[in-house]
């Protein structure tokens, strides 16, 4: 048996070694080598799909994964419910005290379930059938060229390294000294600071980037307002309306968020454009936005009592409320800055990042761990994404490019929750001759609807992965929509009426 599964290894890796070696066509090949462009929008996808059969499949792969995304509070459900399963019947077989430091026994299944359960993974599971896809359709060499020379990693690692600064002690303090400053101008309560926090963290957005306002805001609504455990209606409530306006919140400048820096070059976007045409509007359906959730849940505030005693955070070490010295955090703001600044730049923001973390060594004392880990699942989340979505040109393209104004609008904005809204204003400026008021209406549509899913905005991920233990069977897509509507909704009001 084992001769023959070294005879099977043998042969594989020699076939993928001659794969490799040999050339590959590029794929997905460029929009304009179809010569379609008189056909109608149903001629000119069927035509495409036919014309390489993967782009269909790559497709339905990718609908499976969101289809997934759906299902996994209901997995994670499930795991939860074996594992406890597993650890009822490992007490009742061995009742006994189990040494210091002994591994606990665990269900196999269950941790398998707890993995596609987990929605950061989800994207990175299916790109396994999206490779065999090209295996069967294509090359092991076109599946290389791909990922190696056509999906572009710089913005997941981006976010993992400034995920992990922004979640930093001295960073964290800084911003919810400001934020508390601000809350104090509304009496200074539970309500004072959540509506502080959902307001300046987001537009905060528009100049230290949007993974950094989003890690920032959630991990302040974290202490201030989850660890109070709000009724989930109000937690969704919140949820959504943190998503939607970290996607809003980052257009009052060009650099910044992710769907503006894919088209400000190429429309030639400056801070005063992006500032007179959706930078006031943004701010303006976020403080309504968050005005009319405090007013819906204002009697909530009063209800919201922590479960734990008072003393219980205050023995917790990371919960020490003592300031960080000046200067470092000065330097950690500096290290943020850096990262900023050299963010297309992997090479420079991941050295200045490994210098970071010597810092956080030196200074450990006035630190709390740097939190790697949801920030790596984050980045893998992303990783998945840029791959799956590197191939849906083909038709998305073309279905922007149909739309009229309004239309267009509202389609980015449906896109965007089905794919992220920086892939939908890239899609777009591949468009030729859109006018100046078609070009607002993808970018307003497609930030718009960045808060509607997970996968709608690059940043959103971040904010689940702090919030997603206040969940007890992580956060349902169903009701993070439903959340998320009405801030949507507000969004709609303001960039079409005050076109």
């Amino acid at each position: 048996m084992k001769f023959w599964v070294a005879i099977a290894w043998v042969l594989c890796t020699s076939a993928l070694a001659g794969a490799a070696e040999a050339p590959a066509a590029p794929f997905p090949p460029a929009l304009d080598s179809y010569q379609d462009r008189e056909l109608s929008l149903g001629a000119k996808l069927r035509h495409r799909a036919a014309a390489e059969p993967l782009n269909l499949v790559a497709t339905i792969i990718f609908g499976l994964a969101i289809i997934h995304t759906f299902l996994a509070p209901k997995i994670m459900h499930l795991a939860h419910r074996w594992r406890d399963e597993h650890r009822e019947r490992m007490r009742q077989r061995s009742p006994e005290q189990r040494p210091e430091g002994a591994v606990e026994d665990v269900s196999f299944k269950a941790e398998v379930a707890h993995f596609f359960g987990e929605v950061e993974a989800v994207f990175g599971i299916w790109v396994i059938p999206l490779l065999f896809a090209f295996l069967i359709l294509k090359d092991w060499g076109t599946a290389q060229v791909y990922v190696r020379d056509r999906v572009h990693f710089t913005e997941p690692m981006f976010v993992v390294v400034i995920m992990a600064i922004a979640a930093t002690r001295p960073i964290l303090l800084a911003a919810e000294r400001a934020m508390r400053s601000v809350a104090r101008l509304g009496g200074g309560g539970t309500a004072a600071t959540w509506f502080s926090i959902l307001t300046i963290g987001p537009l905060l957005g528009s100049f230290i980037t949007e993974p950094a306002a989003m890690t920032i805001s959630a991990l302040l609504l974290a202490r201030s307002f989850y660890e109070l455990r709000p009724p989930a209606r109000f937690a969704y409530a919140t949820l959504g309306l943190l998503f939607v306006n970290v996607s809003i919140g980052g257009t009052l400048t060009h650099f910044a968020a992710p769907p503006v820096l894919m088209v400000a070059g190429r429309w030639n976007w400056d801070m005063a454009h992006m500032f007179t045409h959706y930078g006031w509007k943004a701010a303006g359906a976020v403080v309504a936005s968050n005005a009319l959730y405090y007013f819906w849940f204002r009697k909530e505030f009063a209800r919201l009592r922590s479960d734990e005693p008072a003393q219980t955070a205050a023995d917790r070490w990371e919960e020490r409320k003592d300031p960080a010295p000046a200067w470092i955090t000065i330097v950690h703001f500096l290290f943020l800055a850096w990262t900023v600044f050299t963010a297309h730049n992997p090479a420079l923001f991941i050295g200045g990042f490994l210098f970071f973390l010597a810092f956080t060594s030196a200074t450990e004392h006035h630190q709390n761990p740097v939190l790697l880990r949801p920030a790596l699942l984050v980045g893998f989340f992303l990783a998945g994404l840029v791959i799956h979505g590197g191939l849906q040109a083909w038709w998305l393209g073309p279905v922007l490019g149909s739309l009229g104004e309004n239309a267009l609008f509202f389609g980015a904005t449906v896109l965007t929750a089905f794919n992220d809204n920086a892939a939908i204003t890239y899609l777009a400026s591949l468009v030729p001759n859109l006018s100046d008021s078609m070009k607002y209406a993808v970018m307003a549509g497609a930030v718009t609807g960045g808060g509607l899913t997970v996968i709608a905005n690059a940043p959103n991920p971040a904010g689940q992965a702090i919030l997603a233990k206040y969940f007890p069977d992580g956060v349902s897509p169903g009701w993070l929509f439903l959340g998320a509507f009405i801030p949507t909704v507000m969004a709609t009001l303001f960039f079409m009426l005050f076109k």
